[in-house]
């Protein structure tokens, strides 16, 4: 996928509309700062990366379009999926750059990090590329929210769906860090909740393995009838090359990609994903909203459309506004937990996930999706890679707030 660098820049509304906002508006002259840290050029940035920039990017155009009245600046990182870098980053923001809100953030270890950080500075972290649901479990906090989809909704759907069609025992290759434990602890459970059994796993240094093969002999070797991927992005892609190179999916074992995403299929190709289940929270081609939104942003990023983490960006981007307009920019940005909990207190509505809520742990919930990958011969236009298998409503597609180990949800 091509990447388009984004330069840092400033929106400034005036004019007429102005007039009609409320005086708090007209007269602020601090503007909102927003920080998107992300992998720019690493495993997870054609899912996260520069198209996260630009869904944050365009949300800010569209809000600002509408509300001269607040300003609003853009900054972005690349902090190389180091956690300690991510922190660097995240607290020359949060001290010395003015920045008021973090998003994106695509490596769970650092989020918890981030996560601590906001609520020690009162700041805002609104995470669209971490995976781990412990962010708004037993990490969950005031100052932080998750979005797009987690580690219990991407697993939810596809080892159900898995195990009605006879894959009632797995082994899993899991990325030896907090996100691939989280993502394969909540996949065994479903696997087990449903009377299947695990037979093993295998645990792949996180980053830099590219050859799994020692993997795969242990999975192949260990008979289960499902291979579940506990892992992401090129890490995901390197693994279903491979085991389609070892026979592996003709040997018939379900290969089961738990957190893959429209640009991994992408670089995958159809000849070899066609047939993956998948759970997105997001596809270019549902309705009406986004596709518009889609055409909008392929324009900008060589026709290349918005996967589900650059179409949080934007969602997460355009509520946290909301939330500024609402309060008020100095009271936004005097104090992140009186923004966060305005955020919780509004509902979501935008064209790319519709209607949904923030919960009182942190969680925003919408609808998930089931996919099945088309084979090239299904295909009748470019991106068009999904047949939907199954709508998984918004109060089944994530953990129940009181199973997630949160004081908030009690709260």
């Amino acid at each position: 996928m091509q990447q388009i660098p984004i330069a840092r820049r400033i929106l400034l509304g005036a004019g007429a509309a102005a007039a009609a906002l409320p005086r708090r508006l007209r007269a602020a002259e601090k503007p909102i700062r927003i920080g998107v840290l992300s992998d720019m050029t690493g495993p997870y940035a054609a899912n996260t990366g520069p198209g996260s920039v630009l869904g944050a990017q365009m949300a800010i155009e569209d809000f600002t379009r509408a509300h001269p009245g607040i300003k609003a600046e853009l900054v972005q990182a690349d902090f190389q999926l180091k956690p300690d870098v991510a922190l660097a980053i995240a607290t020359d923001w949060f001290d010395n750059k003015g920045v008021d809100l973090i998003t994106d953030v695509p490596l769970s270890s650092a989020a918890f990090a981030l996560s601590d950080l906001a609520k020690a500075k009162d700041k805002v972290a609104i995470f669209t590329g971490a995976a781990s649901a412990d962010i708004t479990g037993p990490r969950c906090g005031p100052n932080h929210l998750h979005w797009v989809h987690d580690t219990w909704s991407m697993s939810h759907g596809v080892v159900d769906a898995s195990i009605k069609e006879g894959a009632d025992t797995w082994f899993f290759i899991t990325a030896d860090y907090a996100f691939g434990h989280s993502l394969q602890k909540d996949a065994a459970g479903f696997v087990t909740a449903a009377g299947g059994k695990v037979l093993g796993q295998a645990l792949a240094p996180f980053p830099g393995t590219t050859d799994f093969s020692s993997f795969l002999v242990q999975a192949k070797a260990s008979g289960a009838k499902a291979i579940g991927l506990a892992n992401g992005g090129a890490d995901t892609v390197n693994c279903i090359k491979q085991a389609a190179e070892f026979g592996i999916i003709k040997g018939g074992q379900r290969v089961a990609g738990l957190l893959f995403l429209i640009h991994d299929v992408h670089g995958l190709g159809l000849r070899q994903a066609q047939g993956v289940l998948l759970t997105e929270a997001f596809y270019w081609n549902m309705n009406v909203g986004t596709r518009e939104f889609s055409k909008r942003y392929a324009a900008r990023f060589a026709g290349v459309v918005p996967g589900s983490g650059h179409a949080g960006q934007y969602a997460a981007v355009l509520h946290y506004l909301k939330a500024v307009a609402a309060l008020g920019t100095d009271k936004a940005t005097a104090s992140g937990r009186a923004a966060v909990s305005q955020m919780k207190n509004m509902p979501t509505d935008d064209p790319l996930f519709g209607k949904g809520k923030v919960r009182a742990d942190g969680r925003v919930i919408h609808d998930m999706y089931l996919f099945e990958v088309k084979s090239p011969e299904q295909s009748k236009e470019p991106w068009d890679y999904y047949t939907l298998r199954r709508t998984i409503p918004a109060g089944e597609a994530f953990r129940p707030a009181d199973q997630g180990g949160c004081a908030l949800a009690h709260s």
